[in-house]
C-alpha cells in the first residue's frame, strides 16, 4: 500500500524526523490560506503516487500567497504524466503547500528489505534528487549500504557510518544520525516495505531535513495498522485494483491481452512465463490464493472479464489443486459449479 507525501511526512514527524512546515489543500483558496500562514516563499507540490513530478510540471515555487494560489490553479485538476504513471496520467486532486527550504546539498536515504540476505538494509548516497535506479546502474559505488542485525536492528555506529559516507561533518552528523535512527524506527513500527527520503537535504543554515517522503507498507501487516489503512486513496488506484481488493484478491494490471487467474503466486508467475514463451502477453497477475471461496472465484472471473484489453478467447485459468470449467459456461455458473475436490488437475 502506498500513501501520499503529505501523509508520509505526518508519520515521520510523529517519529521525530524533521520535515518542512506545510499542509495539504484541495482548492486554490485553501492553498492561498496555507501560504499566508506559513509566510515567505512556498512550494506547491502535486500529490500523486508517482515520482518525477517536478519534471512533469507538478512542483512549483511561489513567492507569496497569491503565487501559491495561482500555482495550485495550474496543478489541481491536471493529468500528471510521469514515467511512473499510466499513459493517460493521474489526475491531481490535492497539493501540498510547504515552506521553501534553502537547499545547500541534496542527499539520498532509504531502507527496505534485502530478501537475498534476509534482513533490512539502509542505503544512502550523495547523489540525492536523482532516481536511485539510475545511480545504481551508472555509479553503484556512490551508494552506501548498512545491513541490520535482525535481533538488534540498526545500531548508532551504523547510522554514523552512513552520515560520514554522506560527507557530513560536525553538528550535521549528529542531526543525520538522529534522523536515520528515527526513520528506521518508523519503518519498523509501521511495517513499511520501503521508507525513502529523496532528497534528504542540508539547508544553507545547517539543518538536515526530509524534503520528500515516500512510505510503502506491507499489505500483509495492514490488519494491525487501521490508522494506515485509513490513509488509502483509491483515486490513485485503477478501478480493477480497487475492486479486487474488496475480495482479498491479489491483482496487478499488465499490458497484454491474455487474462490469467491462478491460485498460488508461484504458479501465477509460471503461467505468465508460459504465456510469454508461447508468444502472448499477460493482461494481469491475478492470484486468488490457496483457500479461495466460490464467491472469490466468481468475482475474480468478473474482474478478469471486465478488463477491455482481455481478449474473449485469451483467458488462462490454472490451479495446482483445483480446476476451472471451460469458457462456454457463463462466468457465475462456472465459478459456482466447478469446485471439485482436492487433487484434481487443470
Amino acid at each position: 500500500m502506498k500513501i501520499h507525501e503529505y501523509q508520509g511526512k505526518a508519520i515521520l514527524k510523529e517519529f521525530g524526523v524533521p520535515v518542512p512546515a506545510g499542509d495539504v489543500a484541495d482548492t486554490p483558496a485553501q492553498a492561498r490560506g496555507i501560504a499566508q500562514r506559513l509566510g515567505g516563499r512556498v512550494v506547491v507540490k502535486a500529490q500523486v503516487h508517482a515520482g518525477g513530478r517536478g519534471k512533469a510540471g507538478g512542483v512549483k515555487l511561489a513567492d507569496d500567497a497569491a503565487g501559491a494560489e495561482a500555482a495550485a490553479k495550474q496543478i489541481l485538476g491536471m493529468m500528471l504524466k510521469t514515467p511512473q504513471t499510466p499513459p493517460e496520467g493521474i489526475k491531481v486532486l490535492k497539493v501540498l503547500v510547504e515552506e521553501a527550504s534553502p537547499i545547500a546539498t541534496e542527499l539520498y536515504l532509504s531502507m527496505t528489505l534485502d530478501r537475498g540476505r534476509g534482513t533490512h538494509v539502509v542505503m544512502a548516497s550523495q547523489a540525492g534528487g536523482m532516481e536511485i535506479e539510475e545511480v545504481a546502474a551508472t555509479h553503484p559505488e556512490k551508494i552506501i549500504r548498512e545491513w541490520t542485525d535482525p535481533a538488534l536492528g540498526l545500531q548508532p555506529f551504523q547510522a554514523r557510518n552512513l552520515a560520514f559516507g554522506l560527507g557530513l561533518a560536525g553538528e550535521q552528523i549528529k542531526q543525520a544520525v538522529a534522523l536515520i535512527l528515527s526513520l528506521f524506527r518508523a519503518y519498523l513500527e509501521k511495517d513499511c516495505s520501503l521508507a525513502e527520503i529523496n532528497p534528504l537535504v542540508v539547508t544553507k543554515d545547517g539543518r538536515v531535513i526530509a524534503l520528500d517522503a515516500k512510505l510503502n507498507f506491507d499489505d500483509n501487516a495492514l490488519y494491525r495498522h487501521k490508522d494506515i489503512v485509513a490513509l488509502r486513496d483509491v483515486n490513485e488506484e485503477t478501478p480493477l485494483d480497487v475492486e479486487a481488493s474488496k475480495y482479498s484478491l491479489n491483482y496487478i494490471k499488465l499490458d497484454g491481452n491474455v487474462g490469467c487467474m491462478v491460485n498460488g503466486a508461484g504458479l501465477a508467475m509460471a503461467t505468465m512465463d508460459i504465456v510469454k514463451l508461447a508468444g502472448g502477453e499477460p493482461a494481469n497477475f491475478l492470484d486468488v490464493g490457496g483457500g479461495a471461496s466460490p464467491e472469490q472465484i466468481e468475482n475474480a472471473f468478473r474482474i478478469l472479464s471486465s478488463d477491455p484489453s482481455v481478449s474473449p478467447r485469451s483467458r488462462s485459468s490454472g490451479s495446482s489443486s483445483r480446476w476451472c470449467c471451460g469458457p462456454r459456461v457463463p462466468t457465475s455458473s462456472r465459478a459456482r459449479r466447478c469446485w471439485p475436490s482436492r487433487g484434481s488437475r487443470w
